[in-house]
This record gives structure tokens, sequence and C-alpha cells, in this order.
């Protein structure tokens, strides 16, 4: 089957969505693409019948994937828009200003999970978890001009600064599960995701970074 006409820009952001966010539904990917639910859904359903995702309907599992064709793809189509863009060198940049604040993430949500005695937090300490959640808010503060500066330049990564400020939100106002539940569009996870995205976007493989780390 063919593309739609005009098309070329919503099939690279689902199939990017879906890079970034494995297993996920129609809304989700609508989400991190940038696009409608009815235009993600239109845009997954074309891709299955070109063979680049499909649905899985599991007893304990239930979403869209990404196929091996449809990564390849995928990697193709964003290398050509950050070709395009003229701009990898600045993206590369604020990548680089990301992975400063990185570790202050993760160590942020392992405290939150877990006390410096090795006791998981049963969050019953409001003086320690408050000052867990300061943490993340100066990490949010730090983060948001990075997030802004990359969807100046490609225009699909303006939805991860509200993301990031709506859990921060969530966690402030005493819903804690918003730091870092899976399940939930939480800090953590958008933070994974943004996180991704950005070594999706250049072509960085995740065991190489982590070596390039060592």
């Amino acid at each position: 089957m063919s593309r739609l006409p005009g098309a070329d820009d919503l099939v690279m952001r689902a199939l990017h969505a879906l890079r970034t966010k494995g297993m996920a539904d129609e809304g989700a990917i609508a989400q991190a693409a940038g696009v409608s639910t009815e235009q993600a859904g239109a845009a997954l359903q074309q891709l299955a019948e070109q063979g680049w995702v499909r649905y899985r309907d599991g007893s304990r599992a239930k979403g869209w994937m990404l196929l091996g064709a449809g990564r390849v793809e995928g990697e193709r189509l964003v290398a050509a828009e950050v070709e395009a863009s003229g701009a990898r060198s600045q993206i590369h940049g604020l990548y680089r200003s990301f992975l400063v604040l990185d570790p202050e993430l993760k160590t942020a949500c392992t405290d939150f999970q877990v006390r410096g005695d090795q006791t998981l937090n049963d969050h019953s300490d409001p003086d320690y978890d408050n000052e867990v959640i300061g943490r993340l808010a100066e990490i949010n503060r730090r983060v948001q001009p990075v997030v802004a500066q990359l969807s100046e330049v490609l225009d699909r990564f303006g939805h991860y600064g509200g993301r990031l400020d709506n859990a921060l939100n969530r966690v402030v106002g005493g819903d804690l599960d918003w730091f870092t539940k899976p399940s939930l569009d939480s800090y953590h996870e958008v933070w994974f995701e943004l996180h991704e995205d950005l070594l999706a976007t250049l072509g960085i493989d995740r065991a190489a970074e982590m070596a390039a780390e060592a």
C-alpha cells in the first residue's frame, strides 16, 4: 500500500514514537508523536500494512510494537530529518547537557524508592520525601531550557516539557506515584523516553553511550 500524500512526517513520528516508548496504545503514541489519536491510528494501520509495526493482543500486554523493518525505516527517516535541519551539532550539544543531569535524576529516583540504609522508603517521613522532591524540582528547572531549545530545533520534542512539568506538579501535590511509577506518565518514564529519543535522533547506541561514560 502506498503512503498517503504528504504523510512522510506522520509516518516518521509514529515510527519514532514507538521506538522511544516501546509497546504502546494509540493514545500514548499520539502523545509522543505530537499528533491526534485519529492521525496516530490511521498511521499505525498503514504501517501495519507495510509490515513495519503490529498490534499485540496478549493476555498480559497489549499495544502496538515496532518490527525490525520499521525500526530500520524509522532510523532512515529520522536521520534524514536531522540532516535536513542542519542542527546535528546543536542537538548533540543539548544531548550532552541532558547527560549532565541524567545521573542526578537516577540518584533522585533511587533515593525516593530506597533510603540510605537500603530500606524501602515507605514515605512515612515527609521531611525526607520533601528533600528528594526538592532535588527533582531543581533538576526539572535545569532541564526545561534544554527541552525548550530542542523543540526550537525539532518541534517533535515540544511535548516533553509539559509532560515533565505535569509529573512534577502531581508529585508536589502529593501523588507520589508520579515520581517513578512505570504505568503512569511519571517523571522517570518521561525522562527515560526523552533520553531514548535523543539517542535515536542522534543514532547513538545506549550500550555505546554507557561504555563511553565508564
